[in-house]
């Protein structure tokens, strides 16, 4: 989900099951790209006989409509739910050029 407000864009995205460090995000300009593997937990003694856990890796990205200034960015990830506060960068301002 992508929410604006407050001159930020505010991301909110369920990834269950995945440690912290297994997350990564990404943003160049306007593109937020986030990425997080799932790793198989080995398993002491006995031959699995069904397994239905997902493991691998996924990833989504999206373009946003202004660059977000990404030193001021924030990530926050609490029970499942991955949250992002991207600020967005402040639009360049027109300048004249004097002619000489």
């Amino acid at each position: 989900d992508v929410k604006e407000e407050n001159g930020a864009y505010l991301v909110s995205a369920e990834i269950p099951g995945v440690s912290k460090d297994d997350i990564r995000v990404a943003i160049d300009g306007n593109r937020v790209s986030i990425s997080a593997e799932t790793k198989s937990a080995s398993e002491d003694g006995g031959k699995i006989l069904r397994s239905e856990r997902h493991y691998g890796k996924t990833s989504r990205s999206f373009a946003l409509a202004q660059d977000v200034d990404e030193a001021t960015a924030q990530a926050k990830y609490s029970n499942g739910v991955l949250e992002l506060r991207l600020p967005k960068k402040p639009a360049p301002s027109a300048r004249t050029l004097p002619i000489q």
